[in-house]
């Protein structure tokens, strides 16, 4: 019997002597390693993540691509609702181009006939400038106040103020130049 007390009294400070070791190395390990550790842990959760929701979407579009070849009616009428966009889009650009046809063609039009109107123009003996105008008709029965006919105005606003003169100096704005100072040049010393 003693020696079965022996080897129950030996037993436990056998397994006290590999906790304690277990305890050192685990502690060591940690206290070398741990953010390292943590960092890691962390690094491998967002993979796992970022993995396992590209997985999800491609078995989604498994089973999406699945389920259209399994109804193929579905894919004629996406077919033919892709056949009547193009279609449509065709009509409308065909329009289009009939419109800028006619267009085309008025302008065409337009030029011949201000062309004829300058030939006629030129064979009266009247202006051959492109602005054939006809003079403006009186409805006035009284006579006319003034012989000289109104200058129209023109449409375009003047570039500068009327007071603006290059010459004078002023008005430049910002920037004015003035001549360089005479004499040597002050450098060095």
């Amino acid at each position: 019997m003693e020696r079965d007390g022996q080897q129950l009294s030996a037993r436990p400070a056998l397994e006290t002597e590999g906790l304690r070791f277990l305890h050192v190395t685990v502690g060591s390990l940690l206290a070398t390693y741990g953010w390292y550790i943590v960092f890691s842990c962390i690094l491998l959760y967002v993979v796992f993540q970022k993995v396992s929701t590209r997985l999800r979407a491609l078995r989604q579009r498994q089973l999406d691509r699945a389920a259209a070849a399994v109804e193929p009616d579905v894919v004629v009428k996406r077919q033919e609702a892709l056949a009547a966009a193009r279609l449509k889009m065709q009509e409308e650009l065909n329009a289009q181009v009939e419109k800028h046809k006619e267009k085309l063609r008025q302008l065409e039009e337009q030029k011949r006939r201000q062309k004829i109107e300058m030939w006629d123009s030129m064979q009266e003996g009247k202006s051959y400038k492109g602005n054939v105008r006809k003079p403006p008709e009186e409805d006035s029965t009284g006579p006319s106040t003034s012989s000289v006919l109104p200058k129209r105005k023109s449409d375009r606003k003047p570039l500068r103020g009327g007071g603006y003169n290059p010459l004078s100096g002023e008005g430049g704005g910002a920037c004015s130049w003035r001549p360089g100072r005479r004499g040597p040049s002050a450098g060095g010393g």
